[in-house]
């Protein structure tokens, strides 16, 4: 029993996929954390962009 007990110490393998579990688990935030930035960025350009176009299609105002 002993024996047992102290192999079931020494094995790592449950720690290694942890380890990879958690690396994983921190490159999906930092993924999702750029394209929600990335994403509000040119969504604000768009807009801009639209504004622009939207307003250059509308004659001119006059000072009288």
């Amino acid at each position: 029993m002993t024996k047992i007990f102290a192999r079931f110490i020494k094995d790592e393998s449950g720690a290694t996929a942890i380890e990879y579990g958690l690396i994983a688990a921190l490159i999906s935030v930092a993924l999702i954390t750029g394209a929600t930035t990335l994403g509000n960025s040119l969504n604000s350009q768009f807009s801009s962009l639209a504004t622009k176009l939207d307003n250059a299609g509308k004659p001119a105002a006059t000072g009288n």
